[in-house]
This record gives structure tokens, C-alpha cells and sequence, in this order.
């Protein structure tokens, strides 16, 4: 049997006429400088101040939701959690920086992030009718796999690829990666033994957490930089104490200035997304330089790199292939693939090296079923950075010859995989760009972002971004998520996921700006119920 053999129709990707005038006026309009914090404001601090048990992840919690409960007033669906916000009195006094270093604010978010999705979203306030623009992922029924890649899964189910496997994943994949990587950094670093595949992105961050952090001091705190991701965030605070560090940003960049000022000779770990979420900013190659150049070498530097697409592209300084730094890769965002678990990790040979015994103990290795994709995936994309027009024979002899491989049938699949990924790209910028400017319009202040499918609106007239949330779901039926469930602890920030296809994406749009208007101009500009307590 031949890889490609048969390679079915690609699928069509249209923007409609008005979203592409939209993204034009967005990208038209002059702006104002846009500035982004995730700082701890007075209302969080006030939480820790009411609780009996301020290291108590739970009841935390429960006093935010109880307080936004109160807040809804008749709206409110718990009166249990109101009565409880109502009935609890402050106890002590907290900083800033306390809230930073404790154990319990990492959970807390975590456990707010759980109840959002389990108990709120898909649970009790769960409606067909909802529009959600709070997925975090693209809409895979209008942006997901190309068809050259669905046929590597194809072609490795007939061929039984489906056995045990080295636990870093297979050679030729691994050696595809490094090749990829290596065409997007400088000096070209990387070999198949800097390479380990994985089980998705999150995951890695957990077995690189349990790997690193093992019988270190669990006092000397890791870094992890916010806005973050909150279940990438527990699974470090779970192996050892945590410092969350605020990075601003402005136009769309990220400050990395608070994060290696946080550094110091025993800081075990440190966790940085190089594109924000929900911001999208990006940091600057020469901050990041400076942060990796500013740590100790046994600081293990963890760069989650999935959002970093959707956005200009740019060749990576050396410096995120020392040997103490570790870039984490997946196909979750990139290719709106997040069910399929599957990504790399670079890192130091000799890192590697110890990383497969820790993979082999603990989890065995990734799927050996997925290796085809990520190697023909690895191939194409190092063709187009390297401006490659036609695969002919030099691409051809990069697989072995159990593939069955033909060079016409090679070149169709790699010319439906280039017009996927330029059409993809271009839509899903389109609806990013529109989107922004549709908020802004409803009276948001938006903030564009250089990468991935979030934005961030700041909605005014709230102070609590879950309270934003409950509204707009209860008057709208559109469901944003609350920048809360990324670390940013002030204002009625909401993260919007811009990848729905048009039609809803606009119609949730309108609602928002109907609403909004309506909040501007009625009564309903009134303080709510114990708001100002």
C-alpha cells in the first residue's frame, strides 16, 4: 500500500464578504496604545481577607462565586453561596504578593476554572441556544485537519501501526521535528536526541513538572509567568511551592522585565507562554534572550510554545536551545487537533536521555499510532519555511521506503496541505481581526493580538470578570471566558475565541453590542446589590 495513494477532496474555506470588510476596518482604524496587567486588585484581596481559612483552595472559591451570587441578586441561582459571602466578615489583612506566593490562590483558580465548565457552562446553564466564544479552540467542522494529514491516520490504521514504540516516539518522526526546528531557529541546534514526543501539551508540562521538580526543595519556589493556562500552573504547584508572576503587556508585547527580576540562583523552574492567553502578545526575542542568559543553569526554563501561530513570523534566537531551556510543541492549537494528544518537547540530549527513563517508568511513551502524521506534518511545514515550491525527489528520499511513497503522489498531498494552510491562516485571521473590531464597536476596550485565536476585551461597567461572564450568558445566550481562569485577577476582562465560523460569530456579536448599549443608556447602570461593599 502507498501513502497518498488516495487523497480525498479538500475541504472549502470561504469568509464572507462582510467579515473581510470588517477585518480591513479593523486593521485601517487608528488606535490608541493598549496596555494589559493581570495584577491582584482590591476585590481579590478582599476573598482572602473573608475567609476563615485562607489556604483553603475551596473556600475561596465558594466566597467568589458567593459574592457574584449576591450580585446577581434575583438573578442568582445559589442562595446558599450568597448567604455564605453575606455572612462571612474580614479577618485578617493581605497583599498583593501574598495572594502571589500562595498555594491555595494556584487551586482556587483552578478549582473556579472546573466549576465554570463543569457545574455553569455545560452544566446548569447549558442551552442549545448558547453561543459559546469561549472555547479556546478553533471549530474543527470548518478548520480542522487537512485532508494530506487525516490520511497519514488512515494509512497507519490499514498498516496496524498502532504497537509499542521507543518512549521518546519514533526515529524518523523525531528526526522530521528537529529538522522543522531547526529551520526555525537560529544555528540549527537540533538532532533526533534533542527530541521527545508527547502526549499533548498539557500532559508535558505535567511529566516535565514531576521530572524536574522530584526530590528538589519544595521551598524554593518555581516561576510560573501569568496570564497562564490553570491546569499547566497546578500541575507544578502540585511538586512544589509556586510564585505567579504578573508580565504586562502593550500593543500586543509582553514584558518579561517582572519574571527575571523574580529570578534567583535556586529557582528550580520557571514556566513562560512565549504568545500569551488569552492576550495573544508576544515576548520579544531579545527579552527572552535575557531572561534564559539571567538563569542559573539549573534553572529549568519551560516555554510553552503553542499559541505562538496565527501571527508574524520570526526565526527563534539560539538561546531557546541551551541547554537548560525546553520548548513544548502540540497540535492542539496549530491544527485544531486538541483531542488527538499529540506534540514534542526540545530539550538538552543528555536531558532527553533522562527523560526516557522517567517516560518509560511512568507512562510508557505517546501513541505509535500518530507518528506518521507528526513526521509528515514535521516534513511539509520545514518545506514551507524553506520556501519549498514542489516536493520532488530530494523530498521524497527524506521517508523510508516502507511508506510505498510515489513523487507525484507526494507533491499533490504537499499542495493541498500549502492550500490549506495559506487558506486556513488567512480566514482564521480575517475572523480574528473583525471580531476585535466588532467588540471594540459594542464599546470594549479590545486589545488585537499578534498570535493564537483568543482576544481580550475589557468589558466596562464590571469589576469581576465571572460576574461578566454570568451576565452576558444570562441577557445574551453568548458565553465569553472570564480572564479570572487565566490569572488576571482585575476587571471585567473576558477572553473571546474568534474561530467560529461567521454566522454565529456575528450574531453573538450583535447581542453583545444590543446589550451593552442597553446597559449604557437604561437603569440597568445601576449599582447592583452590595456591589460597593
Amino acid at each position: 500500500m502507498q501513502l497518498f495513494s488516495r487523497l480525498p477532496a479538500r475541504r472549502s474555506i470561504t469568509v464572507p464578504e462582510d467579515a473581510v470588510a470588517e477585518s480591513w476596518r479593523a486593521r485601517t482604524r487608528e488606535t490608541e496604545s493598549r496596555s494589559f496587567s493581570p495584577a491582584v486588585d482590591d476585590r481579590t484581596l478582599e476573598v482572602f481577607r473573608r475567609a476563615r481559612r485562607p489556604d483553603d483552595p475551596m473556600e475561596l472559591r465558594d466566597l467568589w462565586l458567593g459574592r457574584v451570587e449576591h450580585e446577581l441578586g434575583a438573578a442568582g441561582t445559589r442562595p446558599w453561596l450568597a448567604e455564605r459571602w453575606r455572612s462571612a466578615r474580614r479577618a485578617r489583612e493581605v497583599t498583593p504578593e501574598e495572594v502571589l506566593r500562595s498555594r491555595a490562590t494556584v487551586r482556587f483558580v483552578k478549582e473556579l476554572f472546573n466549576a465554570y465548565f463543569r457545574d455553569d457552562l455545560y452544566g446548569e446553564f447549558a442551552s442549545p441556544d448558547n453561543l459559546v466564544m469561549s472555547s479556546g479552540a478553533v471549530e474543527e467542522r470548518h478548520w480542522g485537519l487537512p485532508e494530506s494529514l487525516k490520511e497519514c491516520i488512515r494509512f497507519a490504521l490499514d498498516q496496524d501501526w498502532y504497537g509499542y514504540s521507543d518512549s521518546r516516539g519514533r526515529a524518523s518522526a523525531r528526526q522530521a521535528v528537529a529538522a522543522y526546528e531547526n529551520a526555525r531557529i537560529e544555528g540549527e541546534p537540533y538532532g533526533a536526541s534533542r527530541i521527545a514526543l508527547t502526549i499533548g501539551a498539557t500532559f508535558a508540562v505535567s511529566t516535565l513538572a514531576d521530572f524536574i521538580l522530584d526530590g528538589g526543595d519544595p521551598r524554593e519556589p518555581a516561576l510560573c509567568a501569568i496570564p497562564n493556562y490553570p491546569p499547566l500552573v497546578e500541575t507544578v504547584a502540585r511538586r512544589g511551592a509556586v510564585t505567579l508572576v504578573p508580565l504586562p503587556s502593550v500593543d500586543g508585547t509582553t514584558s518579561l522585565e517582572p519574571l527575571i527580576a523574580a529570578l534567583t540562583p535556586s529557582t528550580p523552574l520557571v514556566l513562560l507562554q512565549t504568545a500569551g492567553n488569552p492576550t495573544g502578545a508576544m515576548v520579544r526575542e531579545e527579552e527572552l534572550a535575557r531572561l534564559i542568559a539571567a538563569a542559573a543553569p539549573t534553572t529549568m526554563i519551560v516555554l510553552d510554545e503553542c499559541h505562538e501561530w496565527l501571527g508574524p513570523s520570526r526565526t527563534a534566537s539560539a538561546r531557546r536551545a541551551a541547554p537548560n531551556v525546553i520548548r513544548v510543541s502540540s497540535l492542539s492549537k496549530t491544527w485544531s487537533a486538541p483531542g488527538l494528544k499529540v506534540g514534542w518537547i526540545t530539550a538538552d540530549a543528555a536531558f532527553i536521555d533522562d527523560y526516557y527513563e522517567h517516560a518509560s517508568t511512568t507512562f510508557g511513551g505517546p501513541p505509535s499510532f500518530f507518528y506518521t502524521v507528526v513526521e509528515v506534518l514535521a516534513r511539509m511545514e520545514h518545506w514551507l519555511i524553506t520556501g519549498v515550491e514542489e516536493a520532488g525527489a530530494a523530498e521524497l528520499g527524506c521517508f523510508e521506503p516502507h511508506y510505498g511513497l510515489r513523487a507525484g503522489a507526494l507533491d499533490a498531498a504537499y499542495q493541498s496541505y500549502r492550500r490549506d494552510r495559506a487558506e486556513r491562516e488567512q480566514s482564521l485571521d480575517i475572523l480574528r481581526a473583525a471580531t476585535v473590531s466588532r467588540l471594540a464597536d459594542a464599546g470594549a476596550v479590545t486589545h488585537l493580538p499578534r498570535y493564537s485565536i483568543n482576544a481580550v476585551a475589557e468589558f466596562g461597567g464590571w469589576d469581576d470578570s465571572y460576574l461578566c461572564f454570568r451576565d452576558l450568558l444570562r441577557e445574551t445566550g453568548v458565553s465569553v471566558f472570564p480572564g479570572l481562569l487565566t490569572f488576571c485577577f482585575s476587571g471585567g476582562v473576558g477572553r473571546v475565541t474568534t474561530s467560529r465560523n461567521w454566522r454565529d460569530q456575528s450574531l453573538a456579536l450583535d447581542r453583545i453590542h444590543a446589550y451593552l448599549a442597553r446597559r449604557a443608556s437604561g437603569p440597568m447602570t445601576a449599582p447592583r446589590v452590595g456591589a460597593a461593599r
